[in-house]
Formats: C-alpha cells, structure tokens, sequence
C-alpha cells in the first residue's frame, strides 16, 4: 500500500533524539514511495534532510505564545492542503497544537510521538502537555512512556503504539570500526593499554548522574579512566572542582571529551559503558547504541533501561544515584574474565538487532501511517 503525503512537524532541526528520528522517518518514508514533508524553524540538519530527498519548510515553530500558536495552524493547514497531506506527525508539544488545529481544519490524520515524561511544575502544564497524547494514534517510544500516557492522561490504550527508538545497524557495527580508527582516538584520549576504561555518554548536566560516577570512582579496587563524553561548558566547570575535591586527576582518571561525532568508535574503546541518570529517561538511545557495539552496559535501574537491559544477561542494573552500588557493580564487571564480559556484551548485541534497529522502527511508524490511511 502506498503512502500518502506525511507532514512531520517539530519547532527546529538542531542535533537531537527527536531531530534524527524525524530524518530516519523521512528516509523511511521516501524509500516506500511517499513523499516526506517536514515543517521547522529550521537548523543544521535541514541539508541532510533534503538531501535525503525531503522537502523542508520553514516556519516558526519554536513559538510557544498563543498567537503564533494560532498562526501556525494556519499556516500547516494551508501547506496541508495544497500538498494534499493526509497525515500530520507531531512530535513537540508547542507545534503539536498547531498541527492538531491543522488536521482539524483539513481532516488530515493527527499522529503524535510522546518523547518524554515532560514536567508539570506549574499549573495548566499537565493541559499543555495532553496535545501529546491527543493523536488518533500516540506513539510510546518505551512501555515505560506508555504507562505514563496512560497514567497522566488517560489516553485509551487502544491508541497506543508502543515503537521504541532504534539504533542504526548501518553504523553502529564493531566490524565497521578499523584498528587504525581506534588507534587514533585511544591515542587522542591518552588512554594507555591495559587500564579499564568506562565511559559515560551524555549531556553533561546534573540528572544525567555525572556526579555520581565521580563519587563512585573514589570507591573501586580497579584503577579504571572514567571518560565523559558529551558538552555542557557550564556543569563541566562544576565537574572540575568535585573531581579535584575528590582527588581525581584530569590527567590520570578523568578525561573530558567533549561532543564526539564517530561514537561507534569511541564507545569500541570503553571496557564498560555506564548510564547513572537519577531521573528516568524516556528510554536512553546511547544505552543500546552501546550495545549494539558489543559493549556490556551498568545502568541506572529506571525509566527505559529496564526494557533494554536485562539483569545479568545483557548488562546490569543499579539503584540510580547510588554510588556505592554502582562502584560495586563496576568491580565485579571489571572482576570478571574478559571471555565472560565479552559474552555479555555479544548478548547485547544480539538484542539490540533483535528488538531495537532503526529499520525496525521505521517499518512500525510506516505501519502506523498505513493504518490510518
């Protein structure tokens, strides 16, 4: 069955979870022989978009005041209607409303994704953030995201969708990594052989448990090199003084890297791959892309790592914000024979391929968008 038009709409194109499941849609899209629209205030990966064969539009969608609010629905509904769209995907609450008034005036297909609990620290938020969960279908990108719909706003399960996000297999491949790559990097990091390396991928803020791991290091036996990949100028400054309160030399335990474009060769080059948010995460992409490159992971036991790590199968789960916990369970991963960690890893591997690509959510949203159709 062919697709119709589909109109994704989102405030801008920026680096992003959201961002690049808006491109890996568009590609899907396309590659079934729909055309891929996407409306946004625009941004660095407009180009890549297009030139995946997309046509972008730009409006401003960042808005969040009534009255642009009102002005871009009508401005989606026009474009709906003289590109013939048939289904509007939405995929941030500010534009979200915008688009829900679009299909309305078109009677184009609402379709929202739901990317994260979304916090309700003042009153109306919880109203603000229902458009999320108006779609005719709403899609869940975790069990965990589908039981806070159903929790929050009592969204009939029968309008539930429940796709995860995917890692690329295309990209994400320890075959596809070659030593001299790796080299590279180890050598750029000073990173010396025969030292564990655990490395923690995110954005360097607070929640995402950074802090945790620096206390934690204080705790092991082994004499591993925490890296910290990821930006974030103004926690790292606080990062700085703890680790240095904390006796943790930049040059010898802690490394700094920043915002890393080739993670598959970065995450190759960590013995263990760490995830201690003390928040829940809507499901925790870098987590399986991990994974995917074999490594075995240490998770904070919440939110979307309790789907996509299983208990001492393909990784292991600690009570987030513990770091006694979490320096335990690093000693014994790091006690373990090196046969036996990899096994884990491969198990991991396996998984991810099993349940969580890019290709496999691609095909479910395309389901989705034929259902309606």
């Amino acid at each position: 069955m062919s697709l119709p038009p589909v109109l994704q709409v989102l405030p801008s194109l920026v680096a992003g979870g959201v961002e690049r499941g808006t491109l890996e849609i568009a590609e899907a899209t396309i590659a079934a022989g729909g055309r891929a629209l996407v409306a946004s205030a625009g941004g660095p990966l407009v180009g890549p978009l297009e030139r995946l064969g997309a046509t972008h539009i730009t409006l401003p969608l960042r808005t969040k005041s009534p009255l642009g609010l009102w002005r871009n629905a009508a401005a989606l509904a026009r474009l709906a209607a003289a590109e013939g769209v048939r289904i509007i995907h939405a995929r941030s609450r500010a534009p979200a409303w915008s688009a829900m008034l679009a299909a309305r005036r078109t009677g184009a297909h609402f379709v929202t994704t739901y990317h994260g609990t979304y916090n309700e620290g003042f009153p109306g938020k919880r109203f603000y953030n229902s458009v999320m969960a108006r779609g005719e279908r709403v899609i869940a990108i975790s069990h965990f995201i589908a039981a806070h719909i159903r929790e929050r706003h009592g969204t009939d399960p029968a309008r539930i969708r429940i796709i995860p996000r995917g890692v690329d297999a295309r990209r994400f491949d320890p075959a596809l990594v070659p030593p001299e790559r790796l080299a590279a990097l180890r050598a750029e990091w000073r990173l010396p052989e025969g030292r564990p390396v655990l490395m923690l991928p995110g954005r360097l803020t607070r929640w995402k448990g950074q802090g945790v791991l620096l206390q934690a290091m204080t705790r092991l036996s082994h004499d591993a090199i925490a890296v910290l990949v990821g930006d974030g100028p103004r926690y790292r400054r606080e990062l700085e003084a703890e680790a240095a309160r904390l006796g943790l030399g930049l040059g010898d335990r802690l490394r700094f890297a920043g915002h890393v474009d080739d993670m598959p060769t970065a995450l190759l080059l960590a013995d263990l791959v760490l995830h201690c948010s003390t928040e829940p995460e809507a499901f925790g992409r870098t987590v399986i892309e991990a994974q995917a490159m074999a490594r075995p992971v240490i998770a904070a036991d919440l939110g979307g790592p309790r789907e996509t790590v299983i208990q001492n199968a393909t990784g292991w789960r600690v009570p987030p914000g513990d770091p006694e916990a979490l320096a335990r369970a690093i000693d014994r991963a790091l006690g373990l024979p090196a046969a036996a960690r990899a096994g884990t890893g491969e198990a991991a591997r396996a998984h991810v391929l099993a349940h969580y690509t890019t290709a496999a959510m691609q095909q479910a949203t395309l389901a989705v968008y034929r259902e309606l159709a």
